[in-house]
This record gives structure tokens, sequence and C-alpha cells, in this order.
């Protein structure tokens, strides 16, 4: 593997990495993408995972514009890709800040250069707390936001903040929570509040409410609704009580939405925001950018089942709209029985916690030869796919079968390297992930 002690943009990389050509001399990262290589021509070792370049662009500048349409700022979570690269892209598109799920991610977005951080996580006590001033004494410029759910949490980080003099400012917002963290009601988030206030310091001090609506969800599609719908509203609630504790002048912030409810987030959040002059609402989806053909495919199905997209007077189909991005790459290894295919591909390659892979078209000899909607993956084993196949399929042994995927969260995570693609599926780039 590359020596992590080695700045990314002149380490070398080589056929330890998937996807790299095996033998091949080891190239810089920023070299990758001038090989002219294909996932499908031989050359590449699979499995490895590409991103359509064309696809994220577009999914970019459609998110982007929904929420400027809708007076908004997102800090998309950069827990999705964990690409400081890509991570640096939505910033540049227009992106508030971002969103990281826990220190260790804090700390690479921050050596990457950003400075504008919110942890969307509770981080545990006292020893966490010391954890993330270690990490951001080093960054005195940085403006870092933090949910917490509980006075415990609240003492802890004073403790941490008041043991030193090197920190920069922590912003701390009170989470809502169902089916996951966050206080359940209004009455404990009002004794969080209390304490918060009350230990404040120039360095310590209240910054906002936040919640997460898609630990909510549920099976039952009516029962979700009423669940977020109880959420947002005690989020909404407790904006005013916020306010009338610090007074009118203090900039706040609400937070909430990921990447399949965002729309109702917009809904149910933007009048209270409204209402307060020095409020701004900042979503936090992040997996929306790469999209894909499973979970979150059928969550965009689900947005223009309640209304679709609307972008200032038009209103648009988010699932016609946003595009997969994400894509496996795998050999067919064996053909043991009629109607099934075995691929190299395995749960250490691609996510199954929300969905199968899906396969979508077939390669051979570095040609596409036909699409595969007919095949379904219907198990994996570590390092193994099996594909059943219609009957008659000409799917060969050595054949390459591209996939779609399910969940981009659960799958980046697996790969050290995201090769981007042009349309003609030739490498153009590579990114770093930074998953520890």
């Amino acid at each position: 593997m590359p020596d992590l002690h080695t700045p990314m943009e002149v380490m070398l990389i080589d056929d330890r990495v998937r996807g790299f050509p095996p033998g091949h001399p080891p190239l810089p990262l920023a070299a990758i993408g001038k090989q002219g290589w294909r996932p499908y021509d031989g050359r590449m070792a699979l499995p490895l995972i590409s991103l359509d370049r064309q696809a994220f662009s577009n999914n970019v500048e459609l998110m982007m514009a929904y929420v400027k349409s809708h007076g908004a700022e997102i800090a998309p979570h950069a827990k999705t890709p964990m690409s400081t690269a890509l991570s640096d892209a939505l910033l540049q598109a227009g992106a508030w800040g971002s969103t990281v799920a826990d220190i260790r991610q804090a700390a690479v977005l921050l050596k990457a250069g950003q400075r504008r951080l919110i942890l969307a996580n509770e981080i545990g006590g006292v020893a966490a707390a010391r954890r993330l001033a270690a990490v951001l004494a080093d960054y005195p410029d940085a403006e870092f936001l933090i949910f917490v759910d509980s006075t415990a949490l609240v003492d802890a980080l004073r403790s941490a903040w008041g043991e030193r003099k090197d920190l920069p400012p922590l912003g701390l917002m009170v989470e809502f929570g169902a089916g996951r963290a966050g206080v359940r009601n209004i009455d404990t988030a009002a004794e969080i509040l209390d304490a918060i206030v009350s230990a404040e310091t120039p360095t310590f001090r209240l910054t906002g409410v936040a919640a997460y609506e898609g630990a909510a969800a549920t099976a039952n599609a009516e029962e979700t609704m009423r669940r977020i719908d109880v959420l947002m509203a005690m989020t909404a609630d407790f904006l005013p009580k916020m306010r009338a504790r610090i007074g009118n002048e203090r900039p706040l912030l609400v937070t909430a939405g990921g990447s399949i409810f965002f729309d109702v987030v917009v809904a149910r959040l933007s009048a209270a925001v409204a209402g307060d002059p020095a409020c701004h609402l900042v979503l936090r989806s992040g997996a929306i950018f790469f999209h894909d053909h499973g979970v979150y495919e059928r969550g965009l199905a689900g947005l223009d089942a309640r209304g679709g997209l609307r972008i200032g007077a038009k209103l648009l189909s988010a699932a016609a709209g946003f595009r997969p991005a994400l894509r496996v790459w795998a050999e067919v290894l064996s053909r043991p029985e009629a109607g099934l295919a075995i691929c190299g591909m395995g749960m250490r390659d691609v996510a199954m916690d929300q969905g199968m892979p899906r396969p979508l078209a077939l390669y051979r000899n570095g040609a596409r030869l036909n699409d595969l909607a007919s095949a379904e993956v219907l198990r994996l084993n570590d390092q193994h796919a099996f594909v059943a196949l219609a009957e008659g399929s000409d799917v060969c042994v050595g054949d390459v079968i591209e996939f779609g995927i399910s969940h981009p969260c659960t799958c980046l995570d697996r790969h050290a390297i995201l090769y981007g693609l042009d349309p003609d599926h030739s490498v153009t780039a590579a990114y770093f992930t930074s998953f520890g």
C-alpha cells in the first residue's frame, strides 16, 4: 500500500491497490487518469469501483440549484465518499461547509484544508472531548459545530475546552432525534439548553438546533411520515425558545436533511427559519450527489410521490433528474450451472445492507455487448457474487459485468481509490478515499 506519510499529490500507486493494472510501473495519483484505461478492457485489476464524473456533476448542479432556490445552505456529509478531493469539489460548487460523523473524519478534512465543519453526531464523554480538543488545537481558524443530546456531553466538552487556551470556538447544537441519538422531547432539550447557556464563553457557545430525519424511517410509509413530522415539529418549536434565551442578534443554524427526505425537511422547517432573520437552514445530504440503483433510487421515487423536486417555478422529477454515478466492475469466473454465473465480487467489494448490487451490462473483449436487465444477484460470499441469468443468456467466463450499487456510504468504504470515468468509460481521474 502507499506510504501514508507521503503527501497524496506525489504518492505512488501500484498493483497493491484495487483496479491498478498488475505489473504496471507505479504512478502518482494524478497520472492514473492519463493512461486511457477502461474497467472492461482487460488491463485493470477487477473488481474496482468507478464514478461516472458526468453523472456526479449533474447531481451536484441539480442539488445545489434546489438548495439555493429554497434559500437554504448545504454541508454535504463527507462520510459517503471520504474523499477530500470530492468534498472540496462540493465546496467549490457552493456548499456552505462539510459534515462529518466522527473525530477522525474531522481530522481528515481539517488536514486537507477545510475549516467549516459540522460533526453531526455525539462523540462520547470526557476522553472523547479531549481527543476532539487535541485535533482542533492545530486549527485555531476552524469553525466547528457539534451535536449534543445530553448534559453529560455538554459537561465533558466544557471541561475539555476549559482545560486549554489554544482551541478554536466550539458551536454546540441541541439535537432532536427519532430512531437514533438525539433528545426525544422539549423538556430534555430545555435542560441541555440551560447547561450550554450557563457555561458559555467566547469559545464555547450555543449555535443552533439539529435533527436527522432519516433514522425515523420505518417499513411503513405513513408511520415514517408521522415520525418525521413529529421530529420536525419539535425542532421548529424549539427554535423560538432558544432565541428567547440568547436574544435576537446571534446567528443560529437549524440543520437536518439526509438524502431521501430533504424535501420534507425544507417543507417543515423553512417557515420557522424564515421567521428568524438571523437563522439559516443547512441541509446535510451527501449520498444524493452519488445516488444509486437501490435505496436512493427507491427514496427518490418516494420523493416524487410526495410532489417532486421544486426549483423556483419548475417542478421536476427527482428520480429522472438525479443519476446513479457509482459502478462496481467484476469478471465472470465460472459458469458452473445453467442460469448461474459466479463473479469475482463479494461482500469485501460491494455493499449489501440496503439491497444487492444490480447487473447492468455485459462486456467482452473490450466492447459492450448488451444490457443485463434480466440478471439478478442472488447472494454474496466474501469475494464471490452468485448471479442468476435468464435462460439462454450469452455470458462467458472472462466477460466483465458492470453492476449498479445500493447505498454508496457502505460501498465506497471498501475501496482505497475511486476511479473517475468519462462518458466513454475511460478512466480520466482517480480519487483517494480516507476511511481509516
